[in-house]
């Protein structure tokens, strides 16, 4: 008995997709983000309300003082049913070098409690 992997000759594979996303992917930096027009506009919304705000101040670097870098974090909104809807990019400081009482004093977090 003859099989196709004896023979040598095998079918094609077809491979299909089912997925149609029409959404940018996640970016892994950001210059990439910058490169894609999706993602600019909600940097550039991001950083517009940060100066707005006044959320950071530029200071002259104190002398042996550990500086904390700054890092872009991208997400996609999307509605109940799972539909894109929006991108979100949000700029945080990094606190992998940050230290407990030399860094900063204390923390905050916004998030609500049942009593």
């Amino acid at each position: 008995m003859t099989t196709r992997s004896r023979d040598g000759t095998r079918k094609q594979k077809q491979v299909l997709s089912l997925l149609s996303s029409s959404i940018s992917p996640i970016p892994t930096s950001h210059l990439k983000a910058l490169s894609d027009p999706n993602w600019k506009p909600s940097m550039t919304s991001e950083y517009d309300a940060i100066i707005k705000n006044e959320t950071f101040r530029l200071v002259p670097r104190p002398p042996d003082t550990n500086i904390i870098r700054l890092m872009w974090l991208y997400k996609h909104k999307v509605d109940a049913e799972g539909n894109p809807t929006r991108h979100k990019s949000r700029l945080v400081a990094n606190g992998k070098s940050q230290e407990a009482g030399l860094d900063y004093g204390e923390t905050f977090s916004t998030v609500v409690k049942q009593s």
